[in-house]
């Protein structure tokens, strides 16, 4: 079977992601946004290719190469001038950036070649140990968990998230029958984990491939139509709504703590987006009652 770049692994995406995102920018904003009349027999309420090529001060032949993959170096101005015409976020015009340098072929980061890291440095338990109470959790590029707080072992051994040998995030979402109970807001959280693995490993990245093609036949549609869907900037920060078996529904505001060492870990930290999320959390783990004060979500 074919993958999304037309064939070879089922785990290896578009060698178009670039032309994929513009596309589907494209779509996503309509003429009103840009201050153009929608006009009349508009089949889709996006963009027209001539729309954008004019707000963007580039020709309709080139932006058709862009988006079919014809043309795969486009300089910094027309991604900047793209940008704007796009009203893209500054998440989404650092994804463009990384496409465009993914598609050209300039996009090389030996690091991402070498195994996901699951050696955990000292400085970080320590940082660990310092954020107790709060459920806190270390992954690395593609979801291993590598370490956690007790307070987030309290949390989540009850739903499953630290069950097997070697938890993974993401397999637990799509693979775990709990995982949807879990969630409320299921896809909402599937959307941001895959769009995170693309963000976090690189085009060529084989123990990627290797996890994309395990849930692609495990998980079915579920994973694949997100796996080969255009790029989008994934998600740092945000809250999740968690039913647990013994605490009841949470609501978990989250923050992702990037770590500067060339080995693409992150630190995941929960705090109570209620009131009731706090009362809970301190009853769910008895560790230090109070501390954990609700944030604004």
């Amino acid at each position: 079977m074919a993958g999304p770049g037309g064939g070879g692994s089922l785990g290896t995406v578009s060698d178009n992601e670039l032309g994929a995102f513009l596309r589907s920018r494209r779509d996503a904003i309509t003429p009103a946004q840009v201050g153009l009349p929608a006009g009349p027999r508009r089949r889709a309420p996006g963009l027209r290719r001539a729309e954008l090529a004019i707000l963007a001060g580039v020709s309709v032949d080139y932006l058709t190469r862009l988006e079919q993959g014809r043309d795969r170096h486009p300089s910094a101005q027309v991604l900047g001038s793209l940008a704007e015409a796009l009203q893209l976020s500054a998440a989404e015009r650092v994804l463009l950036r990384n496409l465009a340098k993914t598609t050209s072929g300039d996009f090389y980061c030996p690091s991402i070649e070498s195994p996901p890291a699951s050696e955990v440095r000292p400085t970080v338990r320590a940082l660990l140990t310092r954020l107790e109470p709060a459920p806190a959790v270390l992954v690395n590029r593609i979801g291993d968990v590598l370490a956690w707080t007790t307070g987030y072992e309290l949390l989540a051994e009850p739903l499953g998230l630290l069950a097997g040998d070697a938890p993974n995030l993401v397999r637990y979402h799509f693979t775990d029958p709990r995982a949807r109970a879990t969630y409320p807001d299921w896809n909402t959280v599937a959307d941001a984990l895959v769009a995170n693995l693309k963000l976090d490993s690189g085009p060529d990245d084989d123990h990627l491939a290797a996890l994309a093609d395990e849930l692609t036949v495990l998980a079915g549609a579920a994973f694949a139509t997100r796996w080969t869907a255009p790029a989008s900037p994934g998600s740092r920060a945000g809250v999740d709504r968690v039913v647990h078996p013994e605490a009841g529904e949470l609501r978990l505001a989250y923050e992702t703590l990037d770590l500067s060492d060339g080995e693409h870990q992150r630190i995941v930290v929960y705090l109570p987006g209620d009131e009731p999320t706090s009362g809970a959390l301190d009853r769910l783990t008895g560790l230090r009652p109070g501390s954990l004060h609700a944030v604004a979500g």
